[in-house]
């Protein structure tokens, strides 16, 4: 993609309405533009990370035996009437009546609209265990909305539901939904570490949520330090055997949310394994058993004929927050560092003089190789002095910056800098290519 002709409407100054890191670096950056308290448009930078992680997420899920479906934002009612949360709910349900005065509403969750599918399409043990899930807008009118993406009104949520015979296999659905979520994090370059829970109005009584360290993290966290320097996709899965291993092998080193902290044990730990930080959530799964299988009849027969209420879990990732999520723990003093993995371009390419015979041929035919390469390349070709380019460039964070520029072509090299670390080289052309090809490989 060209910049000259891109749809990046970057801004110089701080917005006085932003108040944290990935408000302000989203408007900044030309990624988002609000429309209406805590509603916003995604410009074409922002929604190619959102896609980027929403493809990630798609992906986890499906290893994991998860199947895709699509349900709509708007539900009647009467499903929550007769789960008994239409009341429960409280403010955060925007409620509305349509022109034949029914009464409708603009969906927070999805239990109740699932759990009705189901309690018509299945009738038999045979088909169960599943879990299925969708990634869909959702809705909850915040009283006060702010910080952005992280805490708006409308987000993007993908949120699975798992069935079961019997407890024994909800609580592997549990699991797998549990490893699938640590795999989905570290592929977006974060390090989560999962901390039980409250259940909240979703209800239930199993409950973690997945929490990001970041310095302007909205809650304080502690925990042992082996589960920040575990990688967890140096280890193999297999979604059909026992998990229940590698749950107890997360869930065993201590890890606590302020709210659920114990110092004492806490202090237990040698002083060099203590972290002490700010956390942001960027998951949350849940068990409740017979919660809305029981009130809205999702029951199968037995293998002896007897009725089964079915056992349930529900498990939702935050898409559109993960991406202020991923600029609050990934960020420096001059934008966002994207990690290679959801950046909504891997290479900025700079032609220092646009208008110079020479630059603008190595210029052309560099960025051909990449996109034939298949990287996605943001190409500055706008006649602007060299400082206004570097800065726009270090703003939105691509993981990489190629700069082909008069003396270098001479040399026959380019400068590559890594946004990261801020490290520059230069390097040949096809040593350029390599190098990336490396990464993506990687």
């Amino acid at each position: 993609m060209r910049l000259s002709s891109y749809f990046l409407p970057v801004l110089k100054e701080n917005p006085s309405e932003a108040q944290i890191v990935s408000h302000r670096l989203m408007l900044r950056a030309g990624m988002v533009r609000q429309t209406a308290a805590g509603i916003y448009s995604w410009l074409p930078l922002g929604h190619r990370v959102l896609k980027k992680i929403e493809q990630i997420v798609r992906e986890e899920q499906d290893a994991a035996g998860a199947q895709e479906l699509l349900m709509p934002t708007i539900q009647s009612a009467e499903l929550w009437q007769k789960s008994g949360r239409y009341e429960d709910y409280g403010k955060e349900m925007l409620r509305i009546t349509d022109r034949h005065e029914r009464p409708m509403l603009y969906g927070p969750t999805n239990e109740e609209m699932l759990t009705d599918i189901v309690a018509s399409e299945w009738k038999s043990y045979r088909d169960l265990p599943k879990i299925l899930y969708h990634i869909q807008w959702k809705f909850r009118d915040e009283v006060r909305p702010r910080f952005g993406v992280m805490r708006g009104r409308e987000f993007l949520m993908k949120d699975a539901y798992s069935f079961d015979l019997d407890q024994a296999g909800a609580r592997r659905s549990y699991n797998r939904m549990f490893v699938a979520y640590l795999r989905t994090f570290a592929r977006l370059g974060l390090k989560a570490i999962p901390m039980q829970a409250d259940t909240g109005p979703i209800g239930g009584d199993l409950s973690h949520e997945f929490i990001v360290l970041a310095e302007t993290g909205e809650s304080g966290v502690f925990c042992d330090k082996a589960l920040i320097e575990r990688d967890v996709l140096s280890e193999k899965v297999d979604y059909s055997s026992d998990l229940q291993p590698i749950v107890d092998s997360w869930t065993a080193p201590y890890a606590a949310t302020e709210e659920k902290h114990d110092a004492a044990r806490f202090e237990a730990l040698p002083k060099d394994r203590q972290v002490a930080a700010r956390g942001i959530e960027v998951g949350h799964i849940f068990y409740f058993g017979t919660k809305y299988s029981k009130p809205m009849g999702a029951v199968v027969q037995g293998p002896g004929g007897e009725s089964i209420t079915l056992e349930m879990g529900s498990y939702g990732i935050g898409v559109s927050r993960l991406v202020g999520g991923i600029i609050e723990a990934s960020h420096d003093e001059n934008g966002i560092i994207w990690p290679f993995s959801v950046a909504p371009f891997h290479v900025g390419l700079i032609n220092l003089k646009v208008g110079d015979a020479e630059c603008d041929k190595a210029a052309e035919a560099l960025y051909t190789k990449l996109k034939a390469a298949g990287f996605d390349v943001l190409y500055d070709d706008r006649d602007e002095r060299a400082g206004a380019k570097f800065a726009t460039m270090d703003l939105i964070g691509l993981p990489y910056q190629v700069t082909v520029g008069p003396r270098g072509v001479k040399a026959g090299v380019v400068e590559v800098k890594n946004r990261a670390t801020g490290e520059k080289e230069e390097i040949t052309p096809e040593a350029v290519m390599n190098k990336l090809a490396a990464l993506r490989n990687a």
